[in-house]
């Protein structure tokens, strides 16, 4: 049976720890199998000890919404301890914040893509921690879409920002453990860094194949069959086209009001797009993008998680609608997670390059294969960092 980071910490009866004050960066969805959140947990082990906690985007209780929706220091009523918001007024911890404590406890959910803000956040507190001469202990969690597949191109650095600071590929196949000691190691960050392994976790292993509770770290990551289709879906933040926020299925869904089913199908027609269905839907988000307007889309059904490629099925549909609708398709303008000169778009593929290929309607296999030698580096790079 699986059991987290979290679990095997609180199981320990090493003396290591003894004396230390502690932080703990997490937010709603750092619960263990019983849904008891590990603030609570980690304070009846260390009492006193444990003295303030941080949040990373949508806040603590993932009650905010996307793009610069920023939240506050609060006090959080459960244990009484400070909550210092690293989404807002500071998206890096200040020296001030981690004056009262030794040991900086992470326990996050990451989703395995490059664009979720939640491992930046991390390495941002890991500079902080390597500056002040403080401890980072991750507590691992799985990532959810699995640690054998890698997809995308690998980042290039004129396209860095809050949603891109190192060079990952899109789907990265690392836990949020094992990226800390890629970052860690890879960029020289100097942070006296220690991992807290799973026990019982593969990396074949999907989500569902845990039999762990899912708790949502983010408004609009409601399942795990969310978090498979995000590494593709996400670039429609990027665009005027929905996303599927204001649904009840953000990111399974995608349209707007301009698109035809078969003027779209028509268009993907003899492209491989393996192991998943595009269902023709009409769907009226109720906030967001085209709220309270009809909009034509799809649904994406995953029917082989071993052949589909979000990040591909995703590039291929961008494509199709950018040659379709040149007049009415529009990319959406900065600001965006607080770049506000380059375009959202570009940061979210992490190669502006790409967006004017799939313009000039380059083909997908033929931008893909541009990517490959960095991707396969990058595979050969990151097992070094294996845990499992």
């Amino acid at each position: 049976m699986l059991e987290i980071g979290l679990d095997v910490l609180l199981k320990s009866r090493s003396l290591q720890y003894n004396g230390k004050r502690f932080g703990l960066l997490s937010n709603q969805a750092s619960v263990n199998r019983q849904l008891v959140h590990g603030r609570i947990l980690l304070q009846n082990k260390f009492a006193e000890k444990l003295c303030c906690l941080f949040s990373p985007q949508h806040g603590f209780f993932s009650e905010k919404q996307d793009n610069m929706v920023e939240s506050e220091h609060q006090t959080d009523p459960v244990t009484g301890l400070p909550i210092y918001s690293l989404y807002g007024e500071h998206r890096r911890p200040t020296a001030e914040m981690f004056d009262g404590l030794d040991v900086l406890l992470v326990d996050l959910v990451d989703v395995g893509t490059r664009v979720y803000t939640f491992l930046y956040t991390m390495a941002y507190c890991m500079e902080r921690a390597a500056e002040c001469g403080k401890k980072i202990v991750v507590l691992d969690r799985p990532n959810p879409i699995g640690g054998e597949k890698v997809e995308g191109n690998i980042l290039q650095a004129d396209c860095h920002s809050f949603v891109g600071l190192y060079a990952l590929p899109m789907r990265h196949g690392l836990t949020l453990g094992e990226l800390a000691l890629w970052i860690n190691g890879e960029y020289e960050i100097g942070a006296d860094l220690e991992i807290v392994k799973m026990q019982g976790w593969d990396r074949s292993m999907l989500f569902r194949d845990t039999g762990y509770p899912w708790v949502s770290p983010s408004p609009n990551m409601p399942t795990p069959e969310t978090a498979m289709v995000y590494p593709g879906q996400v670039l429609w933040e990027g665009t005027d086209v929905s996303e599927g926020r204001g649904t009840t299925l953000p990111f399974e869904f995608v349209g707007a009001p301009y698109w035809s089913h078969r003027e779209i199908l028509d268009q993907l027609d003899g492209i491989d797009l393996a192991g998943c269905l595009l269902r023709q839907i009409v769907f009226e988000p109720t906030s967001g993008k085209y709220g309270g307007e009809s909009c034509t889309g799809f649904q994406i059904h995953v029917t082989n998680s071993s052949l589909y490629q979000p990040y591909r099925t995703s590039l291929a549909l961008l494509q199709a609608v950018l040659l379709l609708y040149p007049e009415k398709f529009s990319y959406k303008e900065p600001p965006y997670e607080y770049e506000f000169e380059r375009l959202p778009l570009d940061l979210i593929l992490g190669d502006k390059e790409m967006r004017l290929q799939l313009e000039d309607g380059v083909t997908l296999d033929t931008i893909e294969a541009a990517w490959q030698e960095e991707l396969r580096a990058f595979e050969l790079g990151r097992a070094k960092y294996f845990l499992y």
